[in-house]
């Protein structure tokens, strides 16, 4: 995956996401949602077959948007490793 910054302002992020799925962006939009200093979590894809998502976060005057994904690409590292390790709990 390719991450390719189109917009970035003080309150507002805007990034492609060459080779990412609607799996990836609905994740990444679900988890800034969690984070108070979010007014603005979403993503598009302009063309189902070809086009590429693209993110878009906005924050209030006590955030920064770039800070703030980067935290929400933590906290779904966490639960993705906490899913695999109940994943490997059930197989045994």
């Amino acid at each position: 995956m390719e991450v390719a910054i189109l917009e970035e302002k003080k309150k507002r992020l805007i990034v492609e996401l060459k080779g990412a799925n609607h799996g990836l962006g609905h994740a990444l939009k679900k988890e800034l949602w969690n984070d108070d200093s979010i007014t603005v979590a979403s993503y598009v894809v302009e063309h189902p077959v070809t086009g590429v998502p693209k993110l878009v976060v906005e924050t209030n005057n006590e955030g920064n948007p770039r800070e703030a994904l980067k935290k929400a690409i933590e906290r779904l590292k966490k639960t993705t490793e906490q899913f695999k390790v109940e994943l490997k709990k059930v197989k045994a």
